[in-house]
């Protein structure tokens, strides 16, 4: 079945940060340099935060990596919404339409989808720099290209997110990720960055 509006929540995660791994074959220089500068920060005892601890936008692929607070989807013919919990951030998928000529660079870029089946491919271009791919702090350039591959799985019950990276910037290969969640039943609740972190 397609994804039908609703609330999904992650699988097995915990709302801890970790450091990031400095030695990962596929990281260009800078952004091995730039993570073991933030591993000695957290190490030397300042909190290793993420973006969204200061109510900033996630980011492309980040928004599913991370994820710790339930999205909730809305589809339309020509628009998905995923919307997720914490801080109400929203998404805009634009359906069956090809990326604009020219995108200017934003918090989430410009996604545009359509159906494979019963998988909704989200192909992801425009993101600026100011965000991570993941809870590890992993930086990227205005280079970074992103397609995931939602699909429910297991009668229903999981939302399986197939994410493929791409930043040549960043990343000396592309780089795939799998992401689980849960579906939950229940109202997305309301949570305000300000008043929470």
């Amino acid at each position: 079945p397609r994804i039908t509006n609703a609330v999904a929540a992650a699988t097995g995660q915990q709302a801890t940060f970790h450091m990031g791994d400095a030695n990962s074959p596929i990281l260009q220089p800078w952004a091995k340099d730039a993570i073991r500068k933030r591993n000695a920060a957290t190490l030397s005892g300042i909190p290793g935060y993420t973006r969204a601890v200061s109510c900033w936008p996630l980011g492309v692929p980040a928004f599913v990596l991370g994820m710790i607070q339930p999205i909730f989807f809305v589809q339309t013919p020509k628009l998905v919404l995923l919307t997720w919990q914490e801080g109400q951030m929203v998404r805009h998928v634009y359906m069956n339409v090809p990326h604009s000529k020219t995108v200017k660079p934003s918090w989430f870029g410009e996604s545009v989808g359509h159906y494979e089946g019963d998988t909704l491919v989200i192909d992801t271009t425009g993101l600026n720099d100011q965000t991570w791919v993941d809870h590890f702090r992993t930086p990227h350039t205005d280079r970074l290209h992103v397609i995931e591959r939602y699909r429910m799985i297991e009668g229903g019950k999981t939302l399986e997110v197939n994410i493929r990276v791409e930043d040549p910037g960043a990343f000396t290969t592309p780089w795939n990720g799998i992401q689980r969640f849960r579906r939950a039943e229940g109202p997305l609740l309301e949570s305000i960055c300000a008043e929470n972190n």
